[in-house]
């Protein structure tokens, strides 16, 4: 039996169990199947065999961005608008058969933009070339959801199914789960809030089915069984994504406002180039991007060329870093003017972290 047709028995099995309290833990273990299973597809066991050609593109800029969408959404014109590069457009599905690069320069920070062949329903078990597009959408940084917008709510749910069975979360946080395996003990089972959806036998019928007989699991949130098993995988990307609506030109302005409404949604035109500020804000806030000026001593700041760190990586010592990997050697203090500090420069070790737009000085030792 092959692992798709596992897959389709497990999940018709999931569809007829009824969803009680009786039945939770047999749901749980088919999850967790379900879950063995996917993986086996996104990495098949064994090295031999003849390698499907993926299309990765080299990462270039501070930040790269993936178009996902199905066939014939407007992804190619929304590329050659916003950035420049030709991506060929036409009137039937299918035009993009390989990933075509753009770059576009906003707020000082190199943001790639990458064009990705249109997926369909069933992408993520190898239909049309999807896996490999999935597979290039888990190394970005944001994914723009291109729907067309006369018909964006099945679609919407169809693209977030297949991205979620590749391993890919949009717009979640990683689950406050701790897991650590021993060598001896059983499972020790601690939770600092009110579960509602796991139990200490669930999580045992669920490590059992990852052979997992000795652990110390504490939940520091409500989690649920799809959570626990996120967190033992492990392979699991949490990826902020923007639903953006092309076409509409082709709607009213009261079906306008309504969109508008949705969250994490942009309504635009690529055709018109219309609502693109409001896109590229949007873009610019889910970025979480930090730009740091440098200042060298007894001159002014560089205002052209910020250097551009992500949130959470954003401390003085990963500054340094991306100046030069041996200059932390050499660092003795950074003086600092910005939001990030109480006085104008402050003098600051290589732990202190970094707010957009600070203006940073090293000194060396010497």
């Amino acid at each position: 039996m092959s692992v798709l047709q596992k897959i389709a028995d497990i999940e018709a099995e999931m569809a007829r169990t009824q969803k009680n309290k009786a039945t939770s833990h047999h749901l749980g273990m088919l999850k967790a199947k379900l879950a063995k299973l996917r993986r086996e597809l996104i990495t098949p066991k064994g090295g031999g065999g003849n390698k499907e050609e993926g299309f990765d593109v080299a990462k270039t800029g501070d930040s790269r961005i993936g178009f996902v969408g199905f066939p014939s959404v407007g992804k190619s014109t929304l590329l050659t608008n916003l950035a420049g590069v030709y991506s060929e457009v036409a009137a039937y599905e299918f035009t993009t058969l390989t990933t075509v690069p753009g770059v576009i320069r906003y707020k000082g920070a190199k943001i790639q933009l990458l064009d990705l062949p249109g997926i369909i329903e069933g992408a993520k078990d190898g239909k049309g070339r999807g896996r490999q597009v999935i597979a290039v959408a888990r190394t970005c940084n944001l994914i723009f959801i291109v729907l067309d917008v006369l018909k964006p709510l099945g679609h919407k749910a169809i693209i977030e199914n297949e991205l979620e069975g590749f391993g890919i979360r949009l717009n979640k946080q990683p689950p406050n789960i701790t897991l650590k395996k021993k060598e001896k003990g059983g499972i020790n089972f601690t939770s600092t809030v009110t579960t509602t959806h796991l139990d200490t036998d669930l999580v045992k019928a669920i490590l059992s089915e990852y052979r997992i007989h000795n652990a110390d699991i504490t939940l520091k949130c409500d989690a649920t069984e799809d959570e626990l098993i996120d967190v033992i995988e492990g392979n699991r990307v949490y990826i902020p994504c923007v639903y953006v609506l092309n076409k509409i030109d082709q709607i009213s302005i009261q079906e306008l406002d309504i969109i508008y409404k949705i969250p994490h949604c942009v309504p635009i035109s690529a055709h018109h180039k219309w609502n693109f500020d409001d896109l590229l804000e949007k873009m610019w806030g889910y970025l979480n991007l930090v730009r740091v000026y440098t200042k060298p001593r007894g001159q002014l700041p560089d205002y052209e060329e910020p250097v551009v760190l992500r949130d959470g990586k954003c401390s003085i010592e990963d500054f340094c870093n991306r100046l030069h990997k041996t200059l932390i050697k050499e660092f003795k203090y950074g003086l600092v003017w910005g939001s990030s500090v109480k006085h104008q420069p402050q003098r600051v070790g290589r732990e202190h972290l970094l707010q957009d737009e600070d203006v940073v000085q090293i000194i060396k030792k010497l």
